[in-house]
């Protein structure tokens, strides 16, 4: 590692040599190679941050282009762990990478975050941003968290002794909406992911004041910057969680929430179709009611519809894009 690369950052008396074995030695996981991925990873590999493990199950495409700017057009089709990593060991070799193709879940979560010095939730996911959360606040380990859409975006740091992603949103969204779905503009989701590998580096180099437990606004209409400390906020009494596949048992009562035209095959032999609208059914006392949908808001709502009229154990399954399901939330 050659010391000239890092001389300009080094010079700052909040790094110096330090701070920079602090980042060589430091651990990251970001969750994600897209529009806040893509920023965030090249200053964290730029920075020298030692070890950095990549988790992304899809591919690049072309219409993710304007604003995923790690790819080129001639990797479209490819897996974006894979190009990613390529892409970044040119960029500086003293960073090793570690590209896993696949969806982050509840399966791989706590073996993905065990031992990580801090998380990056770059996914366009709202469910995965709740998994990461739960097993960070679990494991003590600080988790950087963003979201951006239209022309506006935010990230924030949790956990890690700050209050969990749950303190600030007890509740998921009213709709699914996302890049995908709604649009989203390049610079935004730079500036964006470029603001979380900041609150990385500063969690990783110890600065003051921590970026756990603050939030921070962008509106790119207005050009206007703000968010707020979140400190001692509380966290909320809940009891829905995503849970994995493979945890299915026999015993329990599950719910399938896409529609045959979505998903040919529900998510487990014994599981009933229905929609949220329709359902109506009522589990055992003893069973734990599942729900399963694409991306878990609409068994978020399912499972608060029960939740009115039954107490017992409710988890909840996002199945991500591995069915044919394009537009449903």
């Amino acid at each position: 590692m050659s010391m000239d690369r890092y001389s300009r950052q080094m010079i700052l008396p909040e790094i110096g040599p330090e701070g920079q074995a602090a980042l060589r030695a430091a651990k990251a996981l970001v969750i994600g190679a897209g529009g806040l991925g893509s920023p965030a990873l090249q200053y964290l590999v730029g920075a020298g941050v030692g070890q950095i493990t990549l988790i992304d199950a899809d591919v690049v495409s072309e219409s993710n282009l304007h604003r995923q700017t790690l790819f080129r057009a001639d990797e479209i089709g490819q897996s974006k762990a894979h190009a990613a990593q390529e892409t970044l060991a040119r960029l500086n070799a003293d960073t090793n990478i570690t590209p896993i193709v696949a969806q982050f879940d509840p399966a791989n979560a706590r073996h993905l975050i065990n031992g990580t010095t801090v998380v990056l939730d770059c996914a366009d996911s709202f469910a995965a941003s709740y998994i990461a959360s739960d097993v960070c606040a679990t494991l003590g380990v600080p988790l950087i968290s963003a979201s951006a859409l239209g022309f506006s975006g935010y990230v924030g740091g949790f956990c890690g002794g700050a209050p969990s992603l749950r303190a600030v949103f007890p509740e998921l969204p009213e709709t699914s909406a996302t890049c995908a779905t709604s649009g989203v503009c390049g610079p935004v989701v730079g500036t964006i992911g470029a603001l979380q590998a900041q609150m990385a580096m500063s969690v990783i180099l110890d600065l003051r004041p921590s970026p756990l437990g603050q939030l921070v606004t962008f509106d790119a209409r207005g050009f206007r910057f703000g968010g707020f400390r979140f400190d001692s906020a509380a966290e909320p009494q809940h009891d829905l969680r995503f849970v994995a596949i493979d945890d299915l048992s026999t015993e329990d009562f599950i719910v399938d929430l896409r529609s045959a035209d979505e998903a040919p095959r529900v998510v487990h032999p014994i599981a009933r179709r229905s929609s949220v609208e329709t359902f109506d059914q009522m589990p055992h006392d003893d069973q734990r009611a599942v729900f399963a949908c694409r991306s878990g808001l609409r068994a978020w709502r399912a499972a608060r519809k029960l939740r009115e009229r039954w107490g017992g154990e409710i988890a909840l399954i996002a199945l991500g894009d591995e069915t044919i399901e394009k537009d449903a939330p």
